[in-house]
């Protein structure tokens, strides 16, 4: 196995990120410093990062259903609830992918595989995301939609819709595949729309569907291929997700 290969499958990162810790000499392979991409190592080779041995890790990969009130991070100085709450002691080393803002709630992985992480976050990727938005007034589709479609410049860059679906006058549909932070909330917010709630129900296509707020559950290695896997017509994803809000299901177990 190449030495980035097995550094990232160690949870240091993606597989570019540890390219980085190689060149910068901080990789020993067998006590020795190694500098060279294209180092392979195997069993019996023991490879240490700032003279700490690393192991490959058991990948764990799960989907939360965060509630609103819930912050996405480990710890708060303020000592309010934190999604690490709803999580057994053994999986508090898992990482979100792509963070939800305290008042949102919804769909969130949690991972200790980076190239994942990497694939789901990086822009050249473009996985599609899937949200369900409420309003404080009556949206109008003829023109605002158009805007939105077309992109706006929020805080952290330009800003763009995939597509726009009304399910009620103040219940859109809407579909992301960028990552800026607060990004929904400051494009109707560029338009005067309050958003009232908002719910994030798919990532590729892999989707919240019955997950009661404050579960999680594992995925497996298909669903984890689906999650970078956008459905082939944008216009078909609202079918299975027409609920407001899904309904309850199992709690996920280790």
């Amino acid at each position: 196995m190449r030495l980035n290969r097995y550094l990232a499958a160690c949870g240091l990162g993606s597989r570019r990120s540890c390219e980085s810790i190689i060149e910068a000499g901080r990789v020993t392979v067998n006590g020795r410093q190694c500098k060279k991409l294209a180092t392979t190592v195997g069993e019996g080779d023991v490879v240490a990062v700032d003279a700490e041995v690393v192991t490959v890790k058991r990948t764990a990969t799960l989907i939360l259903h965060k509630p609103p009130g819930y912050l996405c991070t480990k710890n708060d100085p303020q000592n309010r609830p934190t999604i690490y709450d709803l999580l057994p002691d053994h999986l508090q080393d898992l990482s979100y992918v792509g963070r939800l803002d305290r008042d949102s709630e919804g769909l969130l992985v949690m991972t200790n595989d980076g190239e994942l992480a990497q694939s789901l976050t990086h822009p050249r990727y473009k996985v599609e995301k899937l949200y369900l938005v409420t309003i404080d007034r009556t949206f109008n589709m003829a023109e605002d939609a158009k805007t939105l479609l077309k992109g706006i410049d929020i805080d952290e860059g330009f800003a763009r819709a995939v597509s726009i679906h009304a399910l009620s006058p103040r219940r859109l549909f809407v579909v992301l595949n960028q990552g800026f932070k607060r990004q929904l909330r400051q494009m109707f917010d560029s338009l005067n729309y309050g958003v009232k709630s908002l719910v994030r129900l798919r990532i590729g296509t892999v989707e919240l569907g019955e997950l009661a707020p404050g579960r999680w559950r594992f995925l497996g290695p298909e669903e984890i291929k689906r999650l970078s896997v956008n459905p082939a017509d944008g216009k078909k994803k609202t079918r299975s997700s027409a609920s407001s809000r899904p309904r309850s299901g199992p709690r996920g177990t280790a």
